[in-house]
């Protein structure tokens, strides 16, 4: 059995994922407080970006746009 705070491994690469967008839209102009904001905010939509196979380059560039 897995233990209690150990994350599956999906949930670990949304996560990472999510970090290294994270640090394209700062890149981009946006300061680390906006960008976890704005992650925050469209985790839903993120989300799909990342099961749609986005890299976290392509899904800044979709939140740039």
């Amino acid at each position: 059995m897995a233990k209690k705070n150990e994350l599956d491994p999906e949930t670990a690469a949304l996560i990472a994922w999510c970090t290294e967008v994270e640090d394209y839209l700062i890149a981009g102009g946006a300061s680390r407080d906006q960008a976890q904001e704005h992650i925050e905010e469209q985790i839903e939509w993120f989300t799909d970006l990342f099961f749609d196979g986005l890299t976290p380059e392509q899904a800044a560039r979709e939140a740039l746009a």
